[in-house]
């Protein structure tokens, strides 16, 4: 569950066992609050969050985890802050992975919580970086930044790492003489070396495999964000300042504040014709004091870097230090797509694209979509867009007259009670459609000087809204324990108690605690 708040700060995230509270401020100093009633019980002790300068992200664990939810919230209703990223919504295959580079940044906080085995795999998460190209070091692969272990080089215990020179950094396993292969979760940099981590103790010398198709999606996502950054700096001097290879989108930060469309459709021409041009990609090493590295794209080298420095040569396109893995030839990039710009942090702009078979994968989505919305909307697919338009007017309309027949409810509610010959001293009532205005013109109409008024809407068996309205010193006795017995939280002032319920089905014991009340009250 991802809060989208950019340089967000005092955070703050409680992770219940039915719900989820977020508050926050943004860089403006503007304030955010959501309360979300989650659709079954998950498991607040071995639930985290995780805050990063574009989002919070929290992982929490469901209490049953084999038992599919149809949505995230208890009610089924449509929240206008809240959406699915309908990409996401699948079981992911292998095939879908692209990279775990910086997956520990994730499994970090969920290992702080819990003590029942090693963190999730994580497998569907994201392969993340805050600089353009991997930091450089005498290592085929990528470089994690961070290491979760605090195990020494060298250790031998299950579930830590074991040292491997110039180990691959991809997702493979250890071949060993004995029956099964041991799979290596990580590869972390400890100084000039890589560790692998394990799930289990490897052998005293495993010998490695690495997945080949893997390594090659790996391959071909690290070369196309080369592709892209070069070409978008020659063009328009537009420098990467980060990028991000997602499961289906990619996002590459260019240190502009904003990007024409003409810009971007240059820029994805231009990028394609390298491809179809079978331009050639050459790694190669030079010596660290090799004055032809200050003529090399690059961030410098680390302080502990030892060795031989790599460079990637896209031919006559760039020329980087990169310690990551590439193609030999851009023709196997095959096609990339620039889908457009979205405003990145601090006056950025974030160039959002796909990639080789998700770009087909999208076509045959946007087409299914097209075509099952044909079919509801009974019009031709460049009429779709007007279509939905008349439709949002008239939903629009028709909640303005839901509101207006229920105030006329409520008033008529009220002037039925207030029309009877002897009034009671307490007034209960529970409505399915209404929201808080519709409790407040009842008592409003009502009066609340003589009268003691409960009410609820919302669904019966599940979560609503109550108000509890009456005399001052009543209300400020009763609300509490109203609030309790409905397994909720309330506030209020001035003879007024209201609030959400997540128990609406202990009605009748708030009823039966008010006219107690009611009954004590009455002789004096």
């Amino acid at each position: 569950l991802e809060f989208c708040v950019e340089d967000s700060r005092d955070v703050k995230v409680e992770i219940e066992d039915q719900r989820v509270v977020f508050s926050c401020k943004n860089a403006d100093g503007v304030e955010f609050y959501n309360e979300i009633n989650l659709y079954a019980r998950v498991n607040s002790k071995d639930s985290q969050n995780k805050r990063s300068d574009r989002s919070i992200t929290c992982f929490i664990r469901k209490w049953k985890e084999k038992v599919a939810w149809p949505r995230i919230t208890k009610e089924n209703v449509k929240l206008a802050w809240l959406s699915v990223d309908f990409d996401n919504w699948r079981d992911w295959e292998g095939d879908e992975e692209l990279e775990r580079a910086m997956v520990e940044q994730y499994a970090e906080p969920m290992e702080k919580v819990t003590e029942k085995g090693p963190p999730p795999a994580m497998d569907d998460l994201d392969v993340s970086a805050a600089w353009p190209c991997p930091l450089l070091l005498p290592l085929r692969g990528r470089v994690e930044p961070k290491s979760r272990s605090r195990s020494q080089p060298g250790t031998r215990s299950p579930g830590l790492p074991v040292p491997w020179h110039r180990a691959p950094y991809s997702a493979g396993r250890s071949l060993k003489k004995s029956p099964g292969a041991t799979a290596a979760r990580t590869v972390q940099q400890r100084g000039h070396r890589a560790l692998r981590e394990s799930g289990t103790a490897p052998a005293a010398s495993p010998l490695s495999a690495v997945d080949p198709d893997r390594r090659a999606r790996a391959n071909r996502g690290l070369a196309r964000q080369h592709l892209i950054t070069a070409i978008a700096e020659q063009m328009f001097g537009f420098k990467t300042t980060s990028w991000e290879l997602g499961r289906q989108q990619s996002v590459i930060e260019l240190d502009t504040p904003s990007m024409t469309a003409e810009q971007v459709e240059a820029l994805e021409r231009s990028v394609n014709e390298k491809i179809r041009e079978r331009v050639p990609v050459v790694v190669r090493e030079l010596a660290a004091d090799d004055p032809e590295i200050e003529t090399v794209r690059s961030r410098g080298l680390p302080d502990d870097h030892v060795g031989p420095v790599r460079v990637v040569d896209i031919e006559g396109v760039d020329s980087n230090l990169c310690c990551g893995t590439h193609v030999s030839n851009l023709s196997d990039l095959q096609v990339i797509k620039l889908l457009g710009t979205e405003k990145g942090k601090k006056n950025k702009t974030n160039l959002v694209f796909l990639a080789g078979n998700r770009v087909l994968k999208s076509i045959q989505q946007s087409h299914s979509t097209e075509k099952a919305l044909t079919s509801l909307l009974k019009n031709r697919p460049s009429e779709h867009v007007e279509a939905v338009k008349r439709l949002q007017s008239s939903v629009k309309l028709l909640q303005k007259n839901n509101l207006n027949l229920l105030r006329d409810i409520a008033v008529l509610i009220a002037r039925d009670f207030k029309s009877k010959p002897v009034q009671s001293q307490l007034f209960v009532l529970h409505r399915k459609e209404g929201d808080s205005e519709f409790m407040n013109i009842i008592a409003n109409e009502i009066g609340t000087e003589e009268t003691l008024l409960f009410l609820t809407v919302g669904d019966e068996k599940e979560a609503g809204l109550f108000l509890l309205a009456g005399p001052v010193e009543a209300v400020e006795n009763l609300g509490p324990r109203v609030a309790e017995l409905l397994g909720g939280k309330g506030a209020g002032k001035r003879g007024r108690f209201q609030g959400k319920a997540t128990q609406m089905s202990r009605r009748g014991e708030v009823q039966a605690l008010l006219q107690e009340f009611i009954s004590h009250r009455s002789p004096e």
